[in-house]
Order: C-alpha cells, then structure tokens, then sequence
C-alpha cells in the first residue's frame, strides 16, 4: 500500500493521485469487468482526495474492497477535506471524503466538475469520530476542561498548564509551570472547522471567530494534515492540538464538560452527538448532511466529534465510474465496512436508521 502527498490539484492530475492500492489491483482507468477467480465482475479505477481524518478507515476500507475485487484500484490521497473539495469541484476526484458538508452557498453554484452536467451530488455521513483535545505534558494523562479553557488555550490567554482556570477543573492533578505551546492545522481542514464550531458555539464569549476550516488565529504553532498536528503534539512538551481521535493514542487527551459532567471521547459518546442533533434543512433526497448540535446537555454526549462525509455524484459521464463509486459507498454503509472503520480507526458506526437513508440515496447514483 503506497501513500503520497500532492499539494494541489495540478500535482494531482498530473500524479495520478496513486495513494491507496493493492498489489493485486490493475493499473488501468475505469472500465468494464470481466468475472475474476473470486466472482468480481468490477475493474477500473476510482481517484478520490480529501479528509486525512478518514485515512486510517480509507485504507481498511479500500484494502478490503479490493480484496474482494482485486479488478479495482482505488487511490485516496488524504490532502485534507478543502483540498478534496476543490479537487471535487474541478473534477480532479471521482469522489471525495470531507469534513463537512458543502455549505447552501456551494450547493446553489452547483459546480461539479467530477458530475456529468446538470447532476446533482449525495452527500452521505459515513465517518463518524469525536475530535480529541490533545496534549503532551510529562505525568499527567488526561485532564477535565470545560470549553471556556479550551478557547482560552488556543487563544493564547492561558500560557503555562499550571493555570488557575486548568488547576480548578483538575484539583487533583499535579500541574507544572511548562508553557503551554498550542498546535493546529496548516491546511484548509475540516477538522479544524468543527473543532472551531464547537468553540464558537459552546464559548461563543471567549471564541468569537467564526467557524472555518483555516485557523483563524495569528501565532502558535501550524502542521500539515492530522498526521503533522500529532507528530508535532508528540515532538514537543506543554503541546497541545486537536485530532481525529483515531490518531490520539500514546498522548495525553481532555475530557469536556457537558453539563454537570466531563465526557472523555469515545465513538459511543460521537454517536450519541448524531442521534442528538438534526438533518440540514433545504437539501435533496441524497444530500444527506448533519447540523451538530454543540451545546447539547444530554448526558454522554461527547460534543466535539466530526462527521465525515463520502461526496460523489448522483450522474457521473462515465458510467463505469459510476458503478463502482456506488459498490464502494455501498461497501462502505454496510454493517461489514461500518465494523471495518470500528476496528481499525475507532469511528462509530452509523445507526440502523442512518444506514436506511444512506441506501436510499446510494441507489441515487448513476
């Protein structure tokens, strides 16, 4: 399985986004199928970019997929959601993941480079993770911060971890004087975007920025992609960041107050976010996109999770890669692809009744 990094659309096109594959995989474009030894009559290959949060369920998922069709080729460049989309738009992906979905203003252009013309897009909630607060800070594990501290942090206005705001919510916990050395993201993410949205939403005194996938903010420290933001957490001390919480193990992480209570992270406490909050309004059959209701008090909600989306087209010109971007999704909403997300990169799975909808609009695509 080979990964490489392009930077921009131009690179690629020009690379062929080779990211995820199988030795077993052909090397052609899409087309039709031939029944193999194992009964797969799909071949052809799918380009996709977009969310590195999704990267460690990309790579099950598409190793698994091919393993079954061993015909097809699938390429996921994680270049981060923003890239994803403009690569979506300017028709350099078959399909995309991104964390977040295309906002009204986007949906109205209706620019779909990667569609046939005319075709709408689905929009389906496949990747479900909680957004872990991160730190390295040596002998402490785990700390209690409610989302006033958390902004605080990132704003630079709390500056060493022995703070009184941090020593208040954690009594016992033995906190040095180390200064506190915040991490985000350099790219446009959709990480960053939902990890803002909670900011702006559950401290909307203390954060006052608007919910973006580029970090508003002068200074601190900038990493490319969820892989930078952790190595950089790690290479560091008094570091803290936030990252799909696939990626959060060997580091220090936060539980967040929700009401009374302080909820660590976990894919039951995501779901649980899910369950809590509404479908966007205004949208087609197949734009199935999630408003995440940040300030709820429901107990064992964890409040700074991502749903990450699967973006493809409901007409594709070629017909081919149609076909195969809706067995991919198809695999992917399965209780199969949903459990293959679990084990390897610890998303929830998405409910019963969540997957119902996505099928429906799965069967959308042409």
């Amino acid at each position: 399985m080979n990964i490489k990094r392009y930077g921009s659309i131009a690179a690629i096109a020009l690379a062929g986004t080779i990211v995820l594959s199988s030795c077993a995989a052909n090397e052609g474009n899409a087309g039709g199928g031939t029944e193999d030894e194992g009964g797969s009559t799909l071949s052809g290959t799918l380009d996709a970019s977009g969310a590195s949060s999704q990267q460690a369920a990309q790579e099950a998922w598409v190793a698994a997929f091919q393993e079954e069709n061993p015909d097809v080729t699938i390429n996921y460049d994680p270049t981060g959601s923003g890239t994803g989309r403009d690569n979506f738009i300017a028709g350099a992906s078959n399909f995309i993941g991104s964390d977040r979905a295309f906002d009204d203003e986007e949906i109205a252009a209706g620019e779909w480079g990667a569609c046939a013309a005319d075709s709408g897009i689905v929009e389906l909630p496949l990747y479900i993770s909680p957004i872990a607060v991160i730190f390295n800070l040596e002998g402490v594990d785990t700390l209690n911060l409610d989302a006033a501290t958390i902004a605080n942090i990132f704003l630079g206005n709390i500056k060493t971890w022995n703070d009184p705001a941090i020593a208040a919510l954690n009594p016992d916990a033995t906190l040095p004087d180390t200064a506190i050395a915040p991490v985000h993201r350099a790219d446009d993410s959709g990480t960053t975007e939902n990890f803002t949205d909670y900011l702006f939403t559950a401290a909307p005194d203390v954060w006052t920025a608007e919910p973006d996938g580029v970090w508003p903010l002068e200074g601190g420290e900038a990493a490319q992609g969820t892989s930078g933001v952790v190595d950089a957490v790690k290479g560091g001390q008094g570091t803290i960041g936030y990252a799909d919480a696939s990626r959060a193990e060997g580091l220090g992480t936060v539980a967040v107050q929700v009401g009374e209570d302080f909820v660590e992270y976990s894919p039951e406490a995501a779901a649980a976010l899910v369950d809590a909050s509404p479908k966007a309004e205004g949208r087609t059959d197949g734009d199935l996109a999630i408003e995440l209701d940040r300030t709820t008090t429901e107990a064992g909600v964890y409040p700074i999770a991502l749903v990450s989306y699967l973006i493809g087209c409901e007409q594709y010109e070629d017909e081919t890669v149609g076909s195969l971007v809706k067995e991919y999704f198809s695999y992917i909403a399965s209780e199969d692809g949903q459990s293959t997300a679990a084990e390897n990169a610890g998303a929830a799975p998405i409910s019963d009744d969540l997957r119902g909808q996505i099928e429906t609009a799965i069967e959308l695509i042409k």
